[in-house]
């Protein structure tokens, strides 16, 4: 429903065109009625409903996709429960110590 243009100001308005000009602040719904968001809304609506996320270890987190023996991970997650840690976290360090090891060669 489009609105209506009201040339007049309210003061000079009679009762009735008052009524008529106001209406529309009476109901209860008016949802319909607004207009498409800016360019800029959704840019908004998303740092508004943005949670804090996972702190950064580094530099950040990449996920990657890596091919393993079924009984080598089957051996890394009894190890992780084992130690309370993250399967990614335990292959982090098992890297870790492979790069350190080569490093000091």
């Amino acid at each position: 429903m489009a609105q209506k243009n009201i040339d007049s100001s309210y003061t000079l308005m009679t009762a009735e065109q008052l009524a008529a000009a106001t209406a529309e602040f009476d109901r209860e719904f008016v949802v319909d009625e607004f207009e498409a968001p800016d360019m800029d809304a959704p840019k908004r609506w998303k740092k508004a409903k943005q949670t804090r996320g996972r702190p950064r270890n580094g530099r950040g987190a990449k996920v990657i996709s890596v091919s393993l023996e079924k009984g080598l991970l089957d051996e890394t997650d009894r190890l992780a429960k084992q130690k309370r840690v993250s399967r990614a976290s335990l292959i982090a360090r098992g890297l870790r110590a492979v790069l350190k090891s080569e490093a000091a060669k």
